[in-house]
């Protein structure tokens, strides 16, 4: 049981995490950059931290008991 309710806390704060990265003024900071190789910034990041937290998901959830 114990186990459970840890990693229920820790997945709640990573989708917090999410939405402040993704839904806050910061991700605003990225449109101004313009764009890297032809690709606009604000899509690099915006995929870069989606990446991260599918990864952050797998290690949380792939770590087995503590």
């Amino acid at each position: 049981m114990q186990y459970s309710t840890l990693l229920r806390q820790r997945l709640i704060a990573l989708f917090l995490a999410a939405v402040l990265l993704l839904f806050s003024p910061l991700a605003l900071q990225f449109e101004a950059l313009g764009s890297w190789l032809g690709i606009p910034v604000l899509f690099i990041y915006i995929f870069t931290v989606w990446a991260g937290v599918i990864a952050a998901t797998a290690w949380i959830i792939g770590r087995g008991s503590d």
